[in-house]
């Protein structure tokens, strides 16, 4: 998934100081800073959910609206379980 390339690219970006804030990584992708926002939250994903999304392993029926509508659940059985991954973990 092209997204999670992104974030975890974009949070390197700010972790490292390549980038002064939020606007300044949106300006410099041409994005609006709401959706950088929505993209940076799947660094949150547990690290196994990340794996099966990347090996093409992600339940049926899961996209990147989903994962990004909303805050992921900080506890990694949670996202598990939300995001239909429960045999994970």
């Amino acid at each position: 998934m092209i997204a999670l390339a992104r974030a975890f690219r974009w949070k390197e970006l700010i972790e490292t100081g390549q980038v002064a804030s939020i606007s300044e990584l949106a300006k410099k992708f041409r994005v609006d800073a709401s959706y950088l926002f929505r993209i940076l939250r799947l660094t949150l994903l547990a690290p196994d959910i990340i794996e099966a999304i990347l090996d093409g392993n992600e339940p049926s029926g899961l996209s990147l609206a989903k994962l990004t509508c909303r805050e992921p659940p900080m506890l990694w059985e949670d996202q598990r379980r939300g995001y239909g991954f429960a045999k994970l973990g």
